[in-house]
């Protein structure tokens, strides 16, 4: 089967020909119709996160956002079966360890990273295994292309997770989103889905507009002000409620921090290059005197991903509306590239391989 292989670290992915997968026991193995090209997977190429133990190497298969139909079922799986239309999350659970068996299998003791791991190759292919399919393999609703919800596996439910679960928004809350790529973006809808108004924050006029498309009431154009900060807290009134830091450079999760009111969250999700490599400093003092909370987000539990199905139906949330284009495999050594510079706008998606 045709696949994107990494080659090595900032050298075009090899689109090559490789052995397809088979199931094992309490595996599947889906039919690949659609994935999203996230800048996870720019950071997998370009080889950081190795301070995470996630440094991709050469040989791996990336891609982390797919979906599609199961085509082979290993025999102790019980709730998947042939022809089954699923998503599969990013972060791999084992569905035993006492983070899953307490609802909070994001945050697995055994994860498995999608595309970052030998033993999880990624979905830049014509087909992928899903191990403990009964607990990673998520069923979609009737009438869900995978198109539409091949980005839902990452950046989607990641801002979902983020401002549903781990941030306190309220209806009439500010909401700051630090960075407007494809999670930014996904952040943007859900916040404004959840009654907040949105302040978006970027450094291009393109992404700033389509914020502003879902959802957004304000925006501030950081290549052309001064003090992020300052222009962020003008806008809600003296500092919002929640702020997001979606790209995850020192200097996006510092503004966010800033951009915040007495009280405030700020929310992580963005996570670090190899220019932070983890580290970023932040304002202590004003943190502790204003009483502002840091929290960290990553991924969502598949389990509560019929939250989102819920609101998709109802026509509050659509995640469609993120997806920016539609590629082929042959693209992805392209589309990454152009991620170096922020060149793409949204989510794109790969849906012929």
């Amino acid at each position: 089967m045709r696949a994107a292989v990494l080659e090595a670290h900032g050298e075009p992915l090899e689109i090559a020909d490789i052995d397809r997968p088979t199931a094992d026991p309490d595996g599947v193995v889906i039919e690949t119709e659609a994935c999203g090209i996230c800048r996870s997977d720019w950071h997998a190429w370009q080889g950081d996160w190795g301070w995470l133990g996630l440094e991709a190497q050469p040989g791996q298969v990336l891609g982390h956002e797919p979906a599609g139909r199961v085509v082979e079922v290993g025999e102790n799986v019980e709730n998947v079966a042939e022809g089954d239309h699923v998503a599969v999350p990013f972060n791999l659970g084992d569905g035993s360890c006492p983070e899953c068996r307490r609802g909070h299998s994001n945050t697995c003791e055994n994860v498995m990273p999608l595309g970052f791991v030998e033993q999880a190759p990624g979905a830049f292919a014509e087909e992928l295994h899903v191990p403990v399919a009964d607990h990673n393999a998520v069923h979609l609703p009737d009438g869900v292309s995978s198109t539409d919800m091949a980005g839902l596996g990452c950046r989607f439910m990641t801002s979902f997770h983020a401002l549903a679960h781990r941030a306190d928004v309220g209806a009439g809350d500010w909401v700051a989103v630090h960075g407007c790529g494809g999670v930014g973006l996904s952040a943007v809808h859900i916040a404004d889905a959840l009654g907040a108004n949105v302040v978006a924050v970027d450094l291009q006029e393109e992404k700033l507009e389509k914020a502003k498309s879902l959802g957004a009431v304000e925006t501030v154009d950081a290549s052309d002000t001064d003090d992020v900060p300052d222009a962020v807290k003008a806008l809600a009134g003296g500092g919002t409620q929640v702020s997001v830091d979606a790209l995850g450079i020192e200097t996006t999760c510092q503004n966010s921090v800033l951009s915040l009111g007495n009280r405030g969250q700020h929310v992580q999700i963005g996570l670090t290059t190899q220019d932070e490599q983890g580290m970023v400093s932040l304002p202590t003092d004003a943190m502790v005197m204003q009483e502002i909370e840091f929290i960290g987000s990553l991924g969502m539990p598949p389990t509560r991903y019929d939250e989102i199905f819920r609101l998709v139906a109802s026509g509050k949330l659509d995640p469609s509306a993120v997806v920016s284009e539609t590629v082929g495999l042959d693209d992805v050594p392209e589309k990454l590239d152009a991620m170096t510079d922020y060149e793409t706008v949204g989510i794109p998606v790969i849906d012929e391989f």
